[in-house]
């Protein structure tokens, strides 16, 4: 939980920092702009259990119609205003508190590099961050990271981490996560015969 909390506040200053230019960026969540994605990240927040039962009914049960009603409800606030509840909910209640925080670190973790990766705006991640996000992507039901990394061997050169068998893929964990994440382009930071088969699947 303070890990998550700590990833989101480091976000806020990322975003609070960022012209309208880069607001308006597309990010490298497909169909979202920067400004989306910190919509996203603070969207489920204030939305206790009847709340998220409502948004399910609504969207029949879909995470993708589910997450375009929530960004609908915050179509309206100004980047300064996301800032602020971002800060404002920057410990995870609600769904994202699942997993003693687990949810909300690695969400949030993936959305920040979402974020940073078009821009050309790199970061050193935290290992010990990156490493439970690496463990928990791989069966967070949302992300299907174990589906994307099917038949290869994934390998950390950074932190202590590795998953698989097939052919290698071996890069920094923060690239390994987000081909975990399905990212488009990702693939092309790992090495390996495995990293051609990362990336003809995912780009």
């Amino acid at each position: 939980m303070a890990e998550a909390t700590a990833e989101r506040l480091e976000l806020a200053d990322l975003l609070e920092s960022l012209t309208p230019a880069q607001w308006a960026t597309r990010s490298l969540c497909s169909r979202w702009s920067v400004r989306d994605v910190a919509a996203h990240v603070v969207s489920y927040e204030r939305l206790g259990v009847t709340d998220l039962a409502r948004l399910g009914a609504r969207g029949l049960g879909s995470p993708d119609r589910m997450n375009a009603l929530a960004l609908a409800a915050l179509a309206d606030a100004s980047p300064a205003e996301l800032v602020r509840l971002l800060r404002e909910h920057a410990r995870p209640t609600g769904l994202t508190a699942g997993f003693g925080g687990g949810i909300g670190l690695t969400d949030t973790l993936v959305h920040h590099q979402d974020v940073r990766r078009p821009l050309g705006l790199p970061r050193v991640v935290p290992p010990e961050r990156l490493r439970f996000a690496l463990g928990f992507t791989l069966t967070a039901p949302t992300v299907r990271g174990a589906w994307h990394a099917r038949g290869v061997r994934l390998v950390a050169t950074d932190v202590d981490w590795s998953h698989g068998r097939g052919p290698e893929a071996r890069g920094p964990g923060e690239a390994v996560l987000m081909a975990l994440a399905g990212r488009a382009g990702v693939a092309a930071d790992l090495t390996g015969p495995g990293a051609d088969r990362l990336r003809t699947r995912l780009d």
